[in-house]
């Protein structure tokens, strides 16, 4: 009896997991980001984890098939990136908006290596102490989108990272900009 209890509460709490972490898998670290950074959505239940914990296609799965990831077009002035999207439930949040309509948010320079603005809207939180790199897109205060082109040590929650810094600090500038998210 108490073994069955012990199995049932096991498989609850799996189960729990399974549906807290539902459609999200590490990538590989192709972008140069930690597995705990960076997610894919749209995992097939046919995929075998690999020791590393990286999700692999199952045999005869094409890698097209495997997964999309949550990618976005983000626009400063007249240059364009790509920045891949958190599996967390404030990214998804901030894609659904993207979904609706561009983004356009004015952001003001801040401290000479971030630019910072509002998001006119609340989005979940997940905050945690992380120190940013160039190219970081993070939530601070639940609706203060921050983007940055230096590095900073503070308690955010992760949205996203450009994919291909070249250029971005640049882009971005010595003074305050528009920068507009959209679907990529």
């Amino acid at each position: 009896m108490i073994t069955k209890r012990k199995n049932i509460i096991l498989l609850a709490s799996v189960l729990f997991v399974f549906w807290l972490f539902a459609g999200c898998r590490s990538v590989s670290e192709k972008n140069g980001s930690s597995p705990e950074q960076s997610f894919v959505l749209g995992t097939s239940s046919a995929q075998q984890e690999s020791s590393e914990g990286i999700s692999l296609p199952a045999e005869g799965e094409k890698e097209s098939e495997k997964s999309t990831e949550m990618k976005i077009k983000v626009q400063v002035e007249n240059h364009t990136f790509t920045a891949t999207l958190e599996c967390n439930a404030a990214a998804r949040a901030f894609l659904e908006k993207i979904r609706q309509a561009p983004v356009v948010i004015q952001m003001q320079d801040y401290s000479g290596f971030e630019k910072v603005g509002s998001l006119g809207a609340n989005l979940p939180t997940d905050n945690s102490q992380i120190t940013t790199q160039e190219g970081d897109i993070v939530l601070y205060n639940g609706n203060q989108i921050v983007i940055f082109y230096g590095s900073n040590s503070w308690s955010y929650t992760r949205l996203g990272k450009i994919d291909d810094v070249s250029g971005w600090k640049d882009a971005l500038g010595n003074g305050d900009v528009t920068v507009i998210f959209s679907e990529e």
